[in-house]
């Protein structure tokens, strides 16, 4: 790292120079320490030393490397999901999960399986984490209830879809590159363990064709993402955008309705309907979908001002605008308002509005260009303490 680059394109020399080496702080931690491994560290010891002495070095390694991962992506809110970061974050989940019953039992079996968990405590190791990082990171406290929960939750759906994938094991004759994938996929099989699984029954993987069949995986799921536009959005359709509106106006009614817990935790928003993910502990009632109804619909037949401000990230924070939790924003942010009926670029009336929230956009120029009647389609748990609603326009 030589230069910094002047307004105007021009260059010049940074008084202090360095060569980034790639080493990270934990290996640079484990060298100023005379740790021959970077796993001696006190951050990693602290972790390791939690895990019964029953399991193997190398499972420990990969459960307290892949959990601390995993709180990390929790608190900065993402959520298990078979998409993008979700899908990450699942993946180091089941992970940890399979070595955590791997390593105690040496093999695996159906019954086994389904009391995995029971022995050995990862939620010990979520603790210590936190523990140890909370200063520099003070939101893995404020988070640590909900990470908890969500990894418990992910556990126990882990725990019954590997017993699943171990009846299928016991029906196919021949584990092979493609077999081993389709665990992956399937039932979150770690490749290695799929590996020893076969050696247990005298087969060997062929690695290159697990390879040829995830590279395909990979270009699919390029060309599937490639359509997706920031927001959640799969295009800017008028009628993705007029949901893209109602998604605003269902966000600050369920606030009104279920409390100001209710904060957005994913969405996704096509020409069809919308989705949104958002924090709640239990199952909406009936009375509750009605009323949130009610107002969304209200809002849009009062055909209020939709209004775009730009101004700095700390100013729109002031204001109380929703922002999604875990979302990295620049310092100068777009803000939309809805309502009141006055209001103008030159005169948002943030006080009097509907609703704030930091976003991209687009977005209609007045909620009655939302044409026809939003109706909730459907409410369900996404994972502990996240409820997803579908909606639609009619």
């Amino acid at each position: 790292m030589e230069y910094r680059k002047k307004e105007g394109g021009s260059f010049e020399k940074l008084i202090q120079r360095n060569v980034d080496f790639g080493g990270g702080l934990e290996r640079i931690t484990a060298a100023a320490n005379d740790n021959e491994d970077v796993f001696d560290i006190d951050v990693f010891r602290s972790l390791t030393d939690v895990l019964p002495a029953v399991m193997t070095i190398k499972a420990k390694r990969i459960v307290a490397d892949h959990i601390r991962g995993a709180v990390f992506l929790i608190s900065d809110g993402v959520i298990p999901s078979n998409k993008e970061r979700g899908y990450v974050l699942r993946r180091l989940l089941r992970r940890a999960i399979t070595y955590t019953h791997h390593a105690r039992k040496g093999s695996f079996s159906e019954t086994d399986v389904l009391g995995m968990g029971s022995e050995i405590d990862l939620t010990n190791v979520i603790s210590k984490i936190v523990d140890s990082y909370k200063e520099t990171y003070p939101d893995l406290e404020k988070n640590k209830a909900q990470i908890t929960s969500i990894f418990l939750e992910e556990n126990s759906r882990f725990t019954k879809t590997l017993s699943q994938g171990l009846r299928e094991i016991k029906k196919i004759d021949r584990l092979d590159g493609k077999t081993a994938f389709d665990l992956l996929q399937t039932f979150g099989f770690p490749l290695e363990l799929t590996i020893e699984l076969a050696k247990e029954s005298g087969q060997e993987i062929n690695l290159e064709d697990f390879k040829k069949e995830f590279e395909n995986h990979q270009k699919l799921s390029r060309t599937a993402s490639a359509g997706t536009f920031k927001g959640g959005l799969a295009d800017t359709s008028a009628k993705t955008t007029q949901l893209h509106t109602a998604h605003h106006l269902l966000l600050k009614a369920l606030q009104i309705v279920l409390g100001p817990q209710a904060k957005q935790r994913g969405s996704n928003i096509t020409q069809e309907r919308l989705r949104l993910d958002f924090t709640h502990g239990e199952k909406m009632t009936e009375a509750q979908k009605r009323e949130v109804e009610r107002m969304v619909n209200e809002t849009i037949a009062a055909d209020l001002p939709v209004i775009k401000s730009e101004m700095p990230k700390e100013e729109a924070e002031k204001l109380g605008a929703e922002h999604e939790f875990g979302q990295k924003y620049p310092e100068r942010v777009s803000v939309y308002s809805v309502g009141p009926r006055t209001a103008t670029p030159a005169n948002p009336q943030f006080e009097q509005a509907f609703s704030i929230e930091f976003c991209g956009g687009p977005h209609v120029g007045r909620t009655g260009e939302i044409r026809g009647k939003f109706r909730i389609a459907k409410e369900e748990a996404v994972s502990a303490g996240i409820r997803r609603i579908r909606g639609i326009i009619e």
